[in-house]
Parts: C-alpha cells; structure tokens; sequence
C-alpha cells in the first residue's frame, strides 16, 4: 500500500531510517528510543540524524538498563504513546523478556481489550558478523514467534523494510521487528512517500515450478541466489516464498507455492531443534499436501554460533546448501554444487568492505 511516487534505490537501513522518519513527521505520538540512537552511527545509519530533525524528545538515547526501557516504553504506550524500541543485538534485549512476554505481549488478552493497547515496535538486530560468536549473533526468531499476543517481522529487501515498518508503527499490538545486519548496506528500489506493507502476508519473491523455498531475513537473500544458479546450471526452477512475517503467518501462500512444486526446502537463519523450519514443516504435513520427496530443512546446526572463521565456514548454511537441498529433492543437479560461485571473503564477513560488527 503506498502512493504513486517512482521509486529509487536506497539501502536497507536509509529505508528503514526513511519509514521511521515518515512516522514521525505523520505522528505527533511516534518516538524513537534505544541505546545509540543519537550517535553518530545511527544503529547501523537507521537512525541517523533523527535527533537533529524531530528533536532530542522524539530521538532519545538512553542509559544501559533494558528491562527499565522496556517498562517504559509500555508505560509510553498505555498512555497513548506509539514507541520505537532499537537493542543494537536480539542477544541484548533478552534481558527485557519478561517485560515483552509477561507484559506486553499479554495485557490486551488479560484486560479483555478494555486495559488500552501497547502499540509498540521493538527493532532487535540479528545474525552473524565478523565473528562476534555465541553472545552476540542469534537470531532467535522461533522464540518470539511462539508467543501469542506478538507480532514479529523479519523483511529482507529495502522496500520491506520501509513498509513493514511503518505498518508495524501503526498496528495497535506489540510488534517484534527483526533486522539481520548482513541486509543493512543491501541497496534496492523503495517507493518514495508513504509505503505500508500489510503484515501478514508473505511474498513470492521468485516464481519456479520444481521445488518450494520457504525463507525470511537474509536467507531470502541465499534463496534467490541459489535459485538463479539452478535455473541457469540445472534447470530447476525454484520458486522462493519470502515469510515477511513469522506471526500472524500467511500459510495459505506457503501451501498453494507447495500445491505447484510438490517439493519444500525451508531456510532458517536459526537452529534447528523447536524452529520456524519445523514449524512449517509441521503445517505442511498436517494441511495434507503431497510431496515428490520428503522436505529438507536449512538451518544452523544445534550448536552456539562458532567465533573462529574455521567453524563459522562449516556452520552458517547458504545458497549453495540451498541449492543442493533443492536438487537432491527434484532428483538432477546435485553434482554441479561443486561449480556454485566463491565468496570473494569468508563466510562470516558479508563483503570484502564489511569494516566491522558496528
């Protein structure tokens, strides 16, 4: 949903700093609020300059206390307020999760809808980088996603993350927003103006005919790749379901994609054990759905993000695994993973420029 502007390219993070921008000027209620918000680095340029055009109460910086923010950003909210929470890593706000869980997330249930709404976005950066290992590069998607009352969002182009912010700015219920911070310096088209992307719904990002690749955040990213290499190498044709969103989860996109292809690769950028992959997985099974091969899922292993770069390249799935899982379904292809394009770096390092996990 947007205006009828042209679009033009801007990165992932100048537009999630334009749709956080366009709240703010469209309502006097919205705020931007969260460690380094105001500093010069912006949380990865998402916020950059914020302070300076809507002023030091609407772009606030805060003390190092994320159980208390979280209070208050609820408080905010019970009082009309529309709040943008930013934790600089997911791995960070876990110590506000019983603020988001036992609070946010269950206070219209409790109150009968009668107690207000906590209309509140918390932006949580995920993924691997640089390797910062076991502390700092979860993505824990499947957690939020398994509790009712929360929204939780995971864009993966430009333009998604404009619109999906915005729609999540203004949904009346507590919205978890998920950024994996390889997407940041990604560049694509967004519209220009007011750009809402309804929640909810997922995006079929690449059409195909041969196997289903359900994927959200980055390892969209990795699916397209690895369905331009089998299309052009093994003339499998993948068609990639972009999630979008986690909770409330368009399932009905996912199983007329599996209806076509009869085949189902699932990318989660996530362990495996109780994740969104199962999840899916499960749905597909209980809904019925015939397969030419049993699904496959992608995702890390049941093991802590590794530091060292000689773990991190046998631990973080990508497009050539996607690839392979996608071949060995259809039954050709397999033995051209071998001929799958290098990284020109290591695979925990996004590209050659990356200077760092900040």
């Amino acid at each position: 949903m947007s205006d009828k502007s042209p679009t033009r390219e801007l990165t992932f993070a100048e537009a999630i700093r334009e749709g956080t921008a366009l709240c703010l000027a469209r309502d006097p209620r919205a705020f931007v609020i969260g460690l380094g918000v105001p500093d010069p680095k912006g949380i990865f340029g998402t916020t950059a300059e914020l302070a300076a055009e809507f002023g030091a109460d609407r772009a606030l910086d805060v003390p190092l206390s994320e159980n208390a923010l979280t209070g208050l950003v609820i408080g905010a909210a019970l009082g009309g307020m529309r709040p943008i929470l930013t934790h600089q890593r997911v791995d960070f706000a876990l110590l506000s999760l019983e603020q988001i869980v036992n609070q946010a997330a269950k206070w219209y249930y409790m109150f009968d809808g009668r107690g207000g709404t906590i209309p509140i976005v918390i932006r949580m950066i995920i993924g691997r980088g640089w390797g910062q290992g076991p502390q700092h590069a979860q993505s824990l998607s499947s957690w939020f996603a398994h509790i009712p009352g929360l929204k939780v969002v995971a864009p993966a182009s430009p333009a998604d993350a404009k619109g999906l912010l915005v729609a999540s700015v203004e949904d009346d219920n507590p919205v978890i927003f998920l950024e994996h911070r390889w997407l940041h310096n990604m560049r694509g088209p967004v519209p220009e103006g007011y750009h809402r992307t309804p929640l909810g719904e997922c995006l079929v990002a690449r059409s195909g005919s041969d196997v289903t690749v359900v994927a959200s955040s980055h390892m969209v990213i990795e699916a397209l790749r690895a369905a331009d290499f089998a299309s052009a190498h093994a003339g499998v044709e993948m068609e990639v379901v972009d999630v979008r969103c986690l909770n409330p989860l368009d399932f009905e996109t996912i199983a007329n994609s599996v209806k076509k292809t009869r085949g189902l690769v699932v990318a989660d950028d996530d362990t495996r054990q109780c994740g969104f992959a199962a999840e899916i997985v499960a749905r597909v099974g209980e809904a019925g759905l015939k397969l030419n091969a049993p699904p496959v899922r992608v995702t890390y292993p049941d093991c802590a993000s590794p530091s060292s770069s000689a773990l991190a390249a046998v631990y973080y799935p990508a497009a050539p695994d996607l690839f392979l899982a996608a071949a060995r379904i259809v039954g050709r292809g397999a033995s051209l993973v071998d001929k799958f394009p290098k990284r020109p770096c290591p695979v925990d390092v996004p590209y050659l420029e990356f200077p760092g996990p900040f």
